[in-house]
């Protein structure tokens, strides 16, 4: 049950619900700078936020040479794959410029990965 609460918990912050959307809408793994950059939010505040996603199970992480990407946990239970489905749903009209922005982002990946880093100035 703790697990539970857990997920829940984390869900309750508006940087991670909007970090989720970027998951949902991209549909594939992201980089923490292309999160960075489409939030536009420092870089700390953002791997703060994915570090208790991390560690609530909603998101996995794959570490692919300096790169590190994160992407939603396939192996959640139904339950969440159900909120998740909702989410995507309502989130498209709640943060359209967030979906927008890591469009955008991901159009400057080659071969289907990230490769420039920071591009935005971080806001504090």
């Amino acid at each position: 049950m703790n697990e539970y609460a857990d997920i829940f918990k984390a869900l309750g912050d508006v940087t991670r619900l909007r970090i989720l959307n970027l998951l949902l809408q991209a549909g594939k793994k992201l980089c923490v700078c292309e999160i960075v950059d489409a939030l536009h939010l420092p870089q700390y505040r953002v791997s703060k936020s994915l570090a208790l996603l991390k560690n609530s199970k909603l998101v996995t992480v794959a570490r692919e040479g300096t790169w590190v990407y994160y992407g939603l946990n396939p192996e959640l239970p139904p339950f969440f794959k159900a909120i998740f489905s909702l989410m995507k749903k309502h989130f498209q009209d709640v943060f359209s410029d967030d979906a927008g922005k890591i469009h955008s982002r991901l159009a400057l990946r080659e071969n289907g990965k990230c490769v420039i880093g920071f591009k935005c100035n971080e806001k504090k």
